[in-house]
């Protein structure tokens, strides 16, 4: 069924994102000194940035808190109102706070506020309010534009303030994982779960090694190497040289294609494929499979010092989880 694009529904939909979009590219246009500021601050703090709000600007603050943490940054958040109640005892004088508010007159900050002075730990403020009392009391000011909230009515519902918030929290966080040079290998560390910690895995997690590796030597005669190749299961036999590198391979293919009479009576040396194509046991699972994928194989040796050291095949990587 065609959709009615002048549905209202759509409009108001549309509305709210262009809306949206503009209040982000506002506020990219905005960013200056005080943004490259609050990243080096939050960066060589040798403690937390703890983050905090209340209200949407607390919710907010909860996503900015765990993407600065899976991505190299020690973060917590603490809620502006328990803060008061004892939840200041969480914060150190080793630590940042980040604190949101979208007016910057909020009063649940006022205790954390008094806090960060007391004990001298750098403030850096995210709100809208260029001479709130937020605003005036951090070290650096971080300054939404005044934007439309997308919200009709007039009702002003957080909806491009928020949107600007997180935006400015993900911006903080990608600043940041460059700076401190976080890279794929440091991500698997934090992202070990589901099927993103598997895409981050590397090839000697999955790999099959010892004894299950398929490997034969170039004089062995065929009708040999295929009982090897049958019990292995892996589709595939390598051949090993006198120093143990591993010099050819032998595949279904290789069978199909020297198919005849004597294939049995023929040493493997014959038959092989010279200089098969390797990985080594420190390539990510998914440069992995997007390497059988290229390459049109469904398996291929790992080597290290050109010695065999471990075999995957394109089903491991479904029991891995990586497809």
């Amino acid at each position: 069924m065609a959709t009615n694009d002048q549905h209202p529904y759509l409009k108001t939909a549309r509305r709210t994102l262009e809306l949206e979009v503009q209040g982000i590219e506002a506020l990219a246009a905005s960013l200056g000194d005080a943004f490259i500021n609050a990243v080096e601050t939050m960066g060589s703090a040798s403690g937390r940035v703890i983050v905090s709000g209340i209200g949407k600007s607390g919710h907010i603050g909860k996503k900015i808190a765990a993407t600065l943490a899976s991505t190299g940054t020690p973060a917590s958040f603490v809620h502006a109102g328990e803060a008061s109640h004892g939840d200041l005892g969480m914060i150190t004088k080793d630590d940042v706070v980040l604190a949101l508010s979208w007016s910057g007159e909020t009063a649940e900050l006022r205790d954390l506020i008094s806090y960060t002075k007391r004990f001298s730990i750098p403030l850096i403020s995210m709100t809208s309010g260029p001479e709130s009392a937020l605003a005036a009391a951090a070290n650096i000011a971080l300054l939404l534009p005044k934007v439309e909230e997308a919200c009709p009515n007039g009702l002003q519902a957080p909806t491009t303030s928020t949107t600007m918030q997180l935006a400015l929290g993900d911006a903080l966080a990608t600043a940041l994982l460059e700076r401190n040079g976080f890279d794929a290998s440091n991500f698997k560390d934090f992202h070990p779960g589901g099927k993103l910690g598997a895409m981050l895995s590397h090839v000697r997690d999955i790999m099959h090694q010892g004894e299950e590796l398929p490997l034969t030597a170039p004089e062995t005669l065929m009708s040999d190497a295929l009982v090897i190749m049958t019990r292995k299961g892996l589709g595939c036999i390598g051949v090993a040289g006198p120093k143990g590198d591993l010099i050819g391979l032998i595949t279904d293919g290789d069978l199909r294609r020297h198919m005849g009479a004597d294939l049995l009576a023929r040493p493997v040396s014959e038959i092989m494929t010279a200089d098969p194509k390797v990985l080594t046991p420190s390539t990510l699972a998914s440069e992995a499979l997007s390497f059988l994928n290229e390459s049109k194989i469904t398996s291929v040796f790992i080597v290290e010092n050109k010695k065999p050291v471990g075999l995957v095949h394109v089903h491991d990587f479904l029991r891995a989880g990586v497809l």
